[in-house]
């Protein structure tokens, strides 16, 4: 087995708001990793909250791994729901849960054993699925996206019907994660990426996602962030919004 994970700050000046981590069980069969996004606000707008952004993604991250690999009879639709609801009760006394901009983020867990593969995703990271033959298949969760294709998406589609759903504090989001399971034997390899390791497919179309798992595969995680920095430097960085967004992104060989 082979694993390897890297993160990287949009901004140094400003603590990174994505979590990623892996855990293999003491008996040496299966594991799981766990991937966040965590949202940020905008510089105008509160969030309700005393604790801040990656406070909440290292509770939340660390809840539901700890929760994925210890209650394995347990979904991982379940674990997320658990986790949100254990990181919840952690600030509810002190933050307003309630607020639109409490903290959240984006989810992608992933667990295996000797029999099966199961995976969850949540808003817009990314979990990428080779077979043995090679073939790669990207596991999204693109609500964000068909609503982007219709206008601008604003904060009333934030964990609204109709909209998208990230993880704060209403452990009920949990059911409406894309979620699945495989044989064992049909997955080779697991990558996940948050969307601003994701931007090298995305955005600058520098290759899709079976030439991005390649990458992840020869040279690691650490080199497809830095080459999505690169891009990021050029003239197609220059665009709205964020030049430079947190990175992560964690590749697994099973």
């Amino acid at each position: 087995m082979r694993i390897e994970l890297a993160t990287l700050p949009g901004d140094i000046r400003h603590p990174n708001e994505d979590f990623v981590s892996v855990a293999l069980p003491a008996s040496g069969k299966g594991g799981a990793l766990v991937l966040l996004d965590g949202v940020t606000p905008p510089p105008s707008g509160g969030t309700g909250c005393v604790h801040g952004v990656p406070w909440f993604t290292a509770r939340l991250g660390g809840a539901l791994l700890e929760l994925a690999v210890s209650e394995r009879e347990l979904t991982l639709a379940r674990c997320l729901s658990a986790a949100i609801s254990r990181t919840a009760d952690a600030h509810r006394d002190s933050c307003d849960l309630a607020h639109r901009r409490t903290p959240q983020a984006t989810v992608v867990v992933a667990r295996w054993d000797d029999a099966r593969v199961e995976y969850l995703v949540l808003s817009d990271s990314a979990l990428l699925v080779e077979s043995p033959a090679r073939t790669v298949t990207a596991v999204l969760d693109d609500r964000i996206e068909h609503l982007r294709a219709l206008g601008p998406v604003t904060d009333a589609a934030r964990n609204a019907e109709g909209g998208f759903f990230t993880a704060a504090a209403d452990p009920d989001v949990a059911a409406r994660a894309v979620t699945g399971s495989l044989a064992r034997a049909e997955v080779r390899a697991l990558a996940a990426l948050t969307d601003g390791a994701a931007r090298w497919v995305e955005v600058f179309r520098e290759g899709d996602w079976t030439d991005c798992l390649a990458v992840l595969a020869k040279e690691g995680p650490q080199a497809l962030i830095d080459r999505v920095r690169t891009a990021e430097r050029g003239p197609r960085g220059e665009r709205p919004g964020k030049r430079h967004d947190d990175a992560a992104a964690v590749y697994a060989e099973l």
